[in-house]
């Protein structure tokens, strides 16, 4: 192989396995089969299993089978009314049986036991207004209540919106959220490089986003997946390492916030969560939540980062 060329051969694998990984994600609740996702990926049967075991580091059945768990364990917290054999059919597992045995072997508990470990546990954080469910891990203060203290002026406000469609292209990022904190500036230039190299930058505002896909209390901190996205026209075309996605319309609350520096992103997240979800009279939906920013802090007189934090919601 031509090693001027092996960049853009990885490249292009990558951009072919992202769009596997979308598509399982959107179709999490479905029979997924191999045939659909060999076809999306533009790769043989014969072949496909190797090439994405060789570039997720886990192979196709364990990743698929792991996304379900756990969204099964989401559902176990966030939808009491769900009952577990009710789950196990939405998520298309053969039978009763079958989930009960794969969800004890990945949490090492039944699925009626980590409803009720974790529910309890969660009626005690919230009493003690502390936050599970926060995608911004990187901060310090996480596994503490210090943030509830810090003598920082945050402005914010939170507004539920029916959102529209939106498509994005995006660059994608699979670690530990402190890892992604690290890459996250030179993600976001190589992204406004590539858009405005093919002439698809908005000129009436760039629309920049990062996307959370799974939740850090569920899913191991070296499989989390988080992308960095621009919002754009719907007939992009894309290529190389970028990929190209939807945002389903829907509800969403929207957290206006104006902060001092990048570690109070979590404390922003936590104010959400924490502060206005228990009170507003609504609950998670399904759906991954997302930042969107709205200005260059390096331009703002007092070098605040302004962004909107977006939580698919439905009413309790």
């Amino acid at each position: 192989m031509d090693r001027n060329k092996s960049p853009l051969v990885h490249q292009e694998y990558i951009s072919r396995i992202n769009l596997v990984q979308d598509y399982i994600e959107k179709n999490i609740n479905t029979v997924i089969t191999l045939d659909d996702l060999s076809t999306i990926s533009g790769f043989s049967k014969y072949h496909f299993h190797r090439i994405f075991g060789s570039i997720m580091n886990e192979t196709l059945y364990h990743y698929i089978n792991r996304l379900k768990l756990e969204k099964a364990a989401s559902y176990l917290l966030h939808a009491p009314h769900k009952t577990i054999t009710d789950i196990a059919l939405d998520l298309c597992f053969a039978n009763s049986a079958m989930f009960a045995r794969s969800f004890k072997k990945r949490y090492g508990m039944s699925a009626t036991e980590y409803r009720l470990t974790y529910s309890k546990k969660r009626q005690t954080e919230s009493k003690n207004r502390k936050v599970p469910n926060v995608p911004a891990g990187y901060n310090k203060d996480d596994k503490t209540n210090d943030w509830r203290h810090n003598k920082m002026k945050m402005e914010c406000k939170v507004d539920v919106v029916d959102c529209e469609e939106m498509t994005v292209i995006y660059l994608r990022h699979v670690g530990a959220y402190s890892e992604f904190g690290k890459v996250f500036q030179n993600m976001l230039g190589r992204l406004i490089t590539w858009a405005s190299a093919k002439g698809i930058v908005n000129h009436g505002g760039i629309k920049l986003l990062t996307i959370y896909h799974d939740n850090h209390e569920i899913t191991n901190e070296d499989r989390l997946r988080t992308s960095v996205c621009m919002a754009v026209p719907k007939d992009t075309t894309v290529d190389g390492e970028f990929g190209k996605m939807s945002i389903p319309a829907g509800k969403y609350a929207i957290g206006h916030f104006s902060i001092n520096n990048g570690e109070q992103h979590g404390h922003a997240w936590r104010y959400l969560y924490g502060e206005w979800l228990p009170n507003s009279g609504y609950q998670p939906d399904d759906g991954a939540s997302f930042e969107k920013y709205l200005n260059d802090p390096n331009t703002h007189p007092e070098k605040k980062h302004l962004i909107d934090i977006y939580l698919p919601v439905k009413p309790l």
